[in-house]
């Protein structure tokens, strides 16, 4: 089956840096657009950022100017490179994606299983 795997959460000071990884794996034919989203301990799923597979990207107001995602379609994986780390960052980082499979017409959306990112204070 078609899976996305994120990596590269962990353990980090204000104003450090961590760059996240989410690999795409299985019968895949297509990747559309891709994104990081963040849920942090009683608060709901929210967008941080997104790209398309031609590079276009939006972001977050609270992570523009700190936050860059990109892709390597050859490799399948998109990123999210950190800076400037806040507390208020902390939260799971979960890796989506619209994912075309083989033997299928259309993409449809997959979810990875998330990364955890503690931002200490």
């Amino acid at each position: 089956q078609v899976q996305l795997v994120e990596s590269g959460g962990a353990l980090v000071q204000p104003g450090g840096s961590l760059r996240l990884s989410c690999a795409a794996s299985g019968p895949i034919l297509n990747i559309y657009d891709m994104g990081w989203y963040h849920q942090a301990p009683g608060k709901e799923r929210e967008l941080v950022a997104t790209i398309t597979y031609g590079g276009s990207t939006n972001y977050a107001d609270s992570v523009k100017g700190r936050f860059t995602i990109s892709r390597d379609n050859a490799k399948r994986t998109v990123y999210l490179q950190m800076n400037s780390l806040k507390p208020e960052d902390t939260a799971v980082y979960v890796c989506n994606a619209n994912i075309r499979s083989f033997g299928t017409f259309h993409g449809r959306e997959y979810w990875g299983q998330g990364t955890q990112v503690t931002v200490s204070s």
